[in-house]
């Protein structure tokens, strides 16, 4: 098969038409030579927060010296932004040749524990000294749960995929903390609901929690925040106070690793890491910010940001149906002056733009679009050279984000 062809292959298995569990995963990754033992790895769980931690370690370490692996989804760009070495995204060519690999083991896998075993397989070949590991959905039955990270990670958790997960923060909680091994070192982000750090607490034999009495932040806008973290200075270009907690749970993994890594390696690492479409900037005059919002969690940080232009902001919004919109919703639309709802394109499970508008009325005027560059058009017109906000799901982000850079380039 070609590149292509893979991809489709990889595509057409789906995700949630086989039973939970790790059988299937386990036995491929045996019939693989059991690769996950081949490198040491550190695993990251939660509902918000974990592909910027997962990104930003990646980073750190990877300034450090060590060949670091980075498995994360979904993706923005490319397909093969889920795998990469040192920042690089795995080759067409290693992708296919893995993938084949992956095939010849003859087990009924689905998309993502195809895919789990195809990276954990080609960082084992590659001889990664460290890969950041980020969980699929939940954790104590996801694919990557195969590992036995020395160190694991539980970013801040809330109401997400309640229908398979549970109806509540603590299940969901005990779910993503299925990951903690014994004897192991697990950090936990500071601002947790109190149930569910009652559950971490329950489930971690050593438990790191970053000091927030520690933290004293200098600044926070739109080119990213500088603060004070037990008395040493560290910069972050992404946007949001959530990028803060975030970044204080990488100083404490870090730091809790094993590894001797310096705090000017850690602070360079920070400073210098991008993750599209987490309140990133694509325009600055106007200010046009792309965010992957998709969650009421999620949904709340980006508010923090809205909160800024109060009364300013036009919205484009595109959302899954499966997702809690009226949550999303109702934390962002109230700081609007006007939204533009669209359709996700070439996802069946995204709500139609007419009734994502007909939710968003009950917070502001909100019209619908018949495509990414209608939308971009109309919320353009809308808003009259004040900001736009473009969110509710990372699919929309990923699929409007280069027409948005080509929209707003062309216009200067």
């Amino acid at each position: 098969m070609n590149y292509t062809q893979t991809l489709e292959y990889i595509h057409s298995l789906g995700n949630f038409s086989r039973p939970a569990g790790l059988c299937r995963i386990s036995a491929a990754a045996k019939a693989l030579g059991s690769p996950q033992k081949n490198f040491y790895s550190v695993h990251i769980a939660g509902t918000n927060g974990k592909g910027s931690v997962s990104v930003m370690l990646a980073n750190i370490f990877k300034e450090a010296g060590f060949k670091t692996g980075l498995f994360i989804s979904p993706y923005i760009i490319d397909f093969r932004e889920r795998i990469q070495i040192n920042g690089e995204f795995i080759s067409e060519n290693d992708l296919v040749r893995y993938a084949e690999m992956v095939r010849s083991t003859g087990m009924d896998l689905s998309e993502f524990e195809f895919i789990t075993a195809a990276a954990f397989l080609y960082f084992s070949d590659k001889k990664c000294d460290v890969v950041i590991a980020e969980t699929g959905l939940g954790g104590r039955l996801d694919a990557t749960n195969i590992l036995e990270s020395p160190v694991t990670v539980i970013t801040k958790i809330g109401l997400d995929h309640s229908a398979v997960l549970g109806n509540t923060v603590e299940k969901i909680a005990a779910e993503k903390c299925g990951i903690i091994k014994e004897s192991r070192v697990t950090v936990s982000s500071y601002d947790q609901p109190e149930g569910t750090l009652r559950v971490i607490e329950g489930a971690a034999d050593r438990l790191v929690i970053p000091d927030k009495s520690q933290l004293y932040v200098i600044s926070c806008d739109e080119s990213g925040s500088t603060f004070l973290y037990k008395g040493k200075k560290y910069e972050i270009c992404l946007t949001g106070k959530h990028q803060i907690e975030n970044a204080l749970t990488v100083i404490e993994t870090a730091a809790n690793s094993g590894f001797e890594i310096s705090y000017e390696t850690v602070a360079k690492a920070l400073k210098e890491t991008f993750f599209p479409a987490r309140a990133e900037i694509i325009c600055k005059k106007p200010l046009v910010l792309l965010d992957g919002a998709h969650n009421p969690d999620g949904a709340k940080a980006l508010a923090g940001i809205l909160s800024r232009y109060a009364g300013r902001v036009t919205a484009v919004i595109g959302m899954m149906r499966d997702k809690d919109s009226s949550g999303v919703l109702a934390s962002t639309l109230p700081f609007c002056k006007s939204a533009v709802a669209v359709t996700v394109e070439n996802m069946p499970r995204s709500l139609k733009a007419e009734e994502l508008a007909e939710k968003a009325e009950k917070y502001c005027p909100c019209l619908t679009a018949d495509s990414y560059r209608d939308a971009i058009e109309k919320s353009y017109s809308l808003a009259g050279g004040e900001p736009v906000f473009v969110f509710g799901s990372l699919y929309l982000a990923g699929g409007i984000r280069e027409q948005l850079k080509m929209f707003y380039k062309n216009l200067k």
